[in-house]
């Protein structure tokens, strides 16, 4: 396998991956945030073919349960991210462009949605958020992913640094993305 197939390969399952990712540490979130404040969760859906949500019964502290969505979804995947750079692990440079992808897809996410009023954003401004908030949030999220991912490019094979692309790591790739798709598949309702 040549080292250009390694990187696509590698890029090919590693995106997929975090967007599959970022949706289960994103509804982490929320689900964490209504069991603290004593709200039910129905459902979480979790599928590879669906956008991500949950579904609550009762929901005492609906801004608290809207926000953790996002919080919890950039936060959660910065704090692995710094373990594996502390760690010097050899995947950190995956956890960083992870936690920079949790941040931007968060980011831009509340931020746009406060002008359309779609997800988590409309839950958000009818529980009594500000729109400003969600941009300053999606504003300030989005700027930190993109600086997590900023230098980035020789740990991905760019800029003629081809010989970091394994084909362990395109292995492990694949793997974690089926593993992840075939556990979504086989526990979240869909729809």
């Amino acid at each position: 396998m040549t080292p250009r197939l390694r990187q696509v390969l590698l890029l090919a399952t590693f995106l997929p991956w975090c967007w599959l990712a970022m949706m289960v540490v994103h509804e982490l979130g929320h689900v964490l945030a209504a069991w603290m404040t004593g709200g039910t969760v129905e459902r979480v859906v979790l599928h590879p073919l669906a956008i991500s949500r949950t579904d609550l019964g009762e929901n005492p502290y609906p801004l608290v349960v809207s926000w953790a969505g996002a919080v919890v979804g950039c936060a959660l995947p910065c704090f692995v991210w710094m373990i594996t750079q502390v760690s010097r692990l050899s995947l950190a440079p995956f956890m960083r462009f992870f936690a920079g992808f949790c941040l931007v897809a968060n980011g831009v996410y509340l931020g746009m949605g406060s002008w359309t009023g779609d997800g988590d954003a409309g839950d958000l401004i009818g529980a009594g958020a500000q729109v400003w908030h969600l941009v300053v949030f999606g504003v300030g999220a989005v700027a930190a992913g993109c600086w997590l991912w900023h230098g980035l490019g020789p740990s991905f094979g760019f800029r003629g640094n081809l010989e970091r692309m394994t084909t362990r790591s395109v292995v492990i790739a694949a793997t974690v993305l089926a593993v992840t798709v075939g556990l979504e598949l086989i526990l979240s309702p869909r729809g």
